[in-house]
Order: structure tokens, then C-alpha cells, then sequence
């Protein structure tokens, strides 16, 4: 994974458990299709974290490996996860995941892959998937032009906190995508979803970030009040589209 990113969410574990976005139902069901996802499958969640997708995987019967190098969110989903049957938990980075030559199925990094080295990911991804194995790279994306919240929370981001551009996931363009896949090819699909919060779930939604700063009462005042300009009956809506991208490597 890049330089630090390992350990940036290592104090918002309880945030990101409680706040971050689940997968629309869609996901399960596209993977089922295009990737022959079955209960036979051996699946590679790398990235895992607090294993939001990962249970989604073990719902679907299939084999999974959850790699995570940050130890806070790995013993997160472990809690969660420690009575499947079918669930390892790794403690590895993407690039030395230590599973085996041509083992797996289906890799699946959701929310995870900016994270990552892209080339010696790459060479790991091609290295311990079988011959037909597929990769898919999920990603909620906030949408940041929806309403006047939306546009309001977006700038407060961009103005005030340190790297929210650097560390942006959106900022891949298609052009990184054909990199990555076999022969420049790749299919894409979105499913919309959303989240409603009241105050103290958009506090808890924004403080999962690991480019909000912490602890700092200037910038969570700032937070409450878009909240109290933009709310209505006491709520606010994060609408997303759920992104991904599948192919070989």
C-alpha cells in the first residue's frame, strides 16, 4: 500500500464501523453474474478493514481471505466475522498477501485499491489468481453535486482539510483503470444508493474520514453548522454511486 496508509484509519475504527456506507444488494448480484461468484468460490477481499464487503462475501457462501495490514480494523472484523466457517483473517499488505500461486477466484478490493501500489499490486493480483480469476474494484462514491449540501460539505473538504485532494479515490481516471487490466479492458457498472443522518450521524460519517481532522473543534463546528443550513426534519442525505470496475490482469 502507498507510503502511511496502513495506519490513517487507525483511530476512526468505531466511526467507520458505525457511519461508512454498506453495498447495495445490486453488487452481490452483478458479481454473481459476471465473475461466476458461487459458494464454491475463493475470494481475496484485500483491503479489507472492518469488513463491511467481507460479510457480504461470507452471505454468498464463498471462501474468503480478508487482508489488512491496520491491526484496529482487522481485529474489527474479526469480531464481526469470527463465527463463518469460511472466514481467514490476514495480516498483509496488498503486495505480499502470502496466499498462494493461483489460488483465487475472485479478488475483490472494495473501497481500497487507491490505497494500494498499483504495479507491485498488480504483479501480486496475477501472481495468486487462477488462470480465469477476475478482479473488481468497488468504490461508494460520495457525489459532491447533488443539492447545495452536497456542494457545501464537498468545498468545506476541499478548504480545510490537509489531503483530501491527494488521497481522493475519484481522482483515478479511465486511463489508470486500462493500465491496470489485461489488454486495457475492463467493465464498468453503478448502482446508486444513500445514507440519511441526523447530526450525529453526519458528525460520526465525516469524522470516519481519515482526511477530517481529528479533534479539532474549530473544523467540527464548521461541520455543524452545514448540517443545521442543510437539514430538513432534523436529517441530511450522502447520496452515492456504488462503482465497479471488473476484468483480468
Amino acid at each position: 500500500m502507498a507510503k502511511d496508509s496502513t495506519q490513517r484509519f487507525s483511530n476512526r475504527v468505531q466511526n467507520y464501523i458505525k457511519y461508512r456506507p454498506d453495498y447495495p444488494p445490486e453488487v452481490i448480484t452483478y458479481l454473481r453474474r459476471q465473475t461466476d461468484l458461487t459458494q464454491n468460490s475463493t475470494v481475496a477481499d484485500i483491503g479489507s478493514g472492518t469488513g463491511i464487503f467481507t460479510k457480504h462475501l461470507l452471505d454468498a457462501g464463498s471462501k474468503v481471505y480478508a487482508i489488512e495490514p491496520n491491526a484496529e480494523m482487522r481485529e474489527a472484523a474479526d469480531a464481526m466475522l469470527k463465527e463463518y466457517p469460511n472466514y481467514t483473517s490476514i495480516d498483509a499488505p496488498a503486495s505480499k498477501t502470502t496466499l498462494k500461486d493461483h489460488s483465487i477466484d475472485l479478488i475483490v478490493c472494495a473501497q481500497a485499491f487507491h490505497w494500494f501500489n498499483t504495479q507491485e499490486a498488480k504483479e501480486e493480483f496475477q501472481r495468486i489468481l487462477k488462470p480465469a480469476g477476475k478482479v473488481s474494484l468497488i468504490w461508494n462514491n460520495r457525489i459532491t453535486d447533488t443539492d447545495n449540501f452536497a456542494k457545501d460539505y464537498d468545498q468545506l473538504l476541499r478548504e480545510k482539510t490537509a489531503d483530501y485532494n491527494e488521497v481522493n479515490h475519484q481522482k483515478l481516471s479511465p486511463a489508470d483503470f486500462r493500465a491496470f487490466f489485461k489488454e486495457k479492458k475492463y467493465e464498468k457498472v453503478v448502482f446508486p444508493s444513500y445514507q440519511e443522518f441526523d447530526e450525529a450521524g453526519f458528525l460520526g460519517r465525516a469524522n470516519s474520514s481519515s482526511y477530517v481532522p481529528a479533534g479539532d473543534e474549530t473544523f467540527q463546528q464548521l461541520l455543524k453548522d452545514i448540517f443545521q443550513r442543510h437539514q430538513v426534519n432534523g436529517t441530511i442525505k450522502f447520496h452515492y454511486n456504488t462503482e465497479i470496475f471488473t476484468g483480468s490482469v
